[in-house]
């Protein structure tokens, strides 16, 4: 490259002691954002010393964070940095129709991380104008109304959770309580169904729901099974979070439901050194709130026809 010998090496950062070694003409960082600062001040920025060596930080966003930093002194005129951001349809190699298609397949806030090339507080939030969508109320059964539920089931440490939607996916009912016997949560439940019009029910069947779900399919609740996958909970939570960033879903008011606001507000990602991404509660908080109205939302996405009641 240079009229002699080069070496070009590639290596992860998974093992920090590996990337240790003779100095460097330049370097290259691919998936930047995800790189620990550490890594960098103490093992890479030293190797371009003695070379005058430089380097190169390529990544997708992840909220304001060190690569953020970085991308900022670039910005504000500093001579020892440059910075750039396109957006994906500016790569030759992509297919700008596809990529407007996923405009429509995910929430706007992702959408302008992964393609835009932006980089948004927040980062690590799942769901996004929750408040904007919490003005309504709890309110009893319509005659002829049809309602859509979603079940989260839990024995001991974790709620059950039942959340029934109207067909204008409004929040109407929620019952939240645990440590009660599994025959009682049935006919909890079942009672709560048969109230809102035998409403259709559409439960978590993995885990704490193994063991209840054939006695509530026995007993004449109105319910289906949703077994949880990594995939089907993600497709699950990534729909509620599309309906929140359009706005078409609407909740009672974080004074009427204080602990299902809390939970969705504090529902995280993060994404792990290998790149996969990880949904859930923050350490020592539930989620229960959520997978009920995930699995209700997964109803009211399907739009399956309305149960006719024959008298």
């Amino acid at each position: 490259m240079g009229g002699g010998e080069s070496e070009i090496c590639a290596k992860s950062a998974d093992n920090p002691v590996s990337l240790l070694g003779e100095g460097l003409n330049w370097l290259v960082v691919d998936e930047a954002s995800r790189l620990r600062p550490m890594i960098w001040n103490s093992y890479l920025s030293q190797r371009l010393m003695d070379k005058k060596g430089w380097a190169l930080f390529i990544s997708t966003p992840a909220g304001k964070n060190y690569f953020y930093d970085l991308f900022r002194r670039g910005k504000s005129g500093d001579p020892d940095y440059e910075s750039w951001n396109s957006p994906s349809w500016e790569n030759p190699h992509l297919d700008r129709l596809m990529i407007e298609k996923e405009r429509e397949r995910i929430p706007q806030r992702v959408f302008s991380q992964e393609y835009e090339a932006e980089f948004l507080e927040g980062y690590g939030s799942v769901f996004h104008n929750v408040r904007d969508c919490a003005t309504g109320k709890f309110a009893g059964p319509i005659l002829n109304e049809s309602y859509l539920g979603g079940l989260d089931l839990a024995k001991v440490e974790d709620f059950t959770v039942l959340t029934l939607l109207n067909r204008n996916r409004e929040l109407v009912y929620v019952d939240r309580f645990h440590k009660i016997g599994w025959d009682l949560q049935i006919t909890r439940i079942r009672g709560a169904s048969d109230n809102y019009n035998r409403a259709r029910i559409l439960c978590d069947s993995t885990g704490a729901g193994e063991p209840i779900f054939d006695n509530l399919r026995a007993s004449q609740c109105n319910v289906k099974a949703y077994p949880f996958t990594a995939q089907s909970k993600q497709d699950l939570i990534n729909n509620l979070a599309l309906m929140f960033e359009k706005k078409q879903i609407t909740l009672p008011t974080p004074e009427l439901w204080p602990d299902g606001i809390e939970e969705l507000e504090s529902y995280e990602y993060d994404v792990s050194d290998s790149g996969a991404v990880r949904m859930g509660a923050p350490s020592g908080q539930h989620d229960d709130c959520v997978i009920s109205l995930s699995l209700a939302a997964w109803l009211a996405k399907i739009r399956q026809p309305p149960i006719v009641l024959i008298a």
